[in-house]
């Protein structure tokens, strides 16, 4: 996989990683994502989707705060992707899977426990 670092901000300990795995796109989060960090995740989606990947997975495995303005921006990359790129995202357990299956946001967008089931399903 290649790595790139589109975005990090210092000192809230918040970040972004894109990188490949043939034709998906994985962007990587780590840190709080919530309304001063979600313009960063959404400008990391707009520029993986930007090199036509095939899909897109946004991997909220080392979030550990998940805020309905990160959500948002889930929806609205889901939103703005479809049909042409799948969406799908990494979450588990209290801080990111729990949010988004109490507000419904997994039947709408398909939320992996894991990264390697994200990238193993129908691709």
């Amino acid at each position: 996989m290649n790595i790139h670092k589109p975005g990090s901000a210092p000192g809230i300990g918040f970040g972004t990683a894109e990188s490949r795995a043939g034709r998906v796109a994985v962007v990587s989060v780590w840190g709080d994502l919530d309304a001063l960090t979600a313009p960063m995740l959404a400008r990391a989606i707009r520029s993986a989707a930007q090199r036509q990947p095939d899909a897109l997975i946004v991997d909220l495995s080392a979030v550990g705060f998940l805020a309905s303005a990160g959500m948002s921006v889930l929806v609205d990359a889901h939103e703005e992707l479809r049909p042409a790129v799948r969406f799908r995202v990494v979450a588990d357990g209290p801080s990111t899977g729990r949010p988004l299956a109490l507000l419904g946001i997994d039947a709408l967008i398909a939320v992996h426990r894991t990264l390697e089931a994200a990238l193993g399903g129908e691709l």
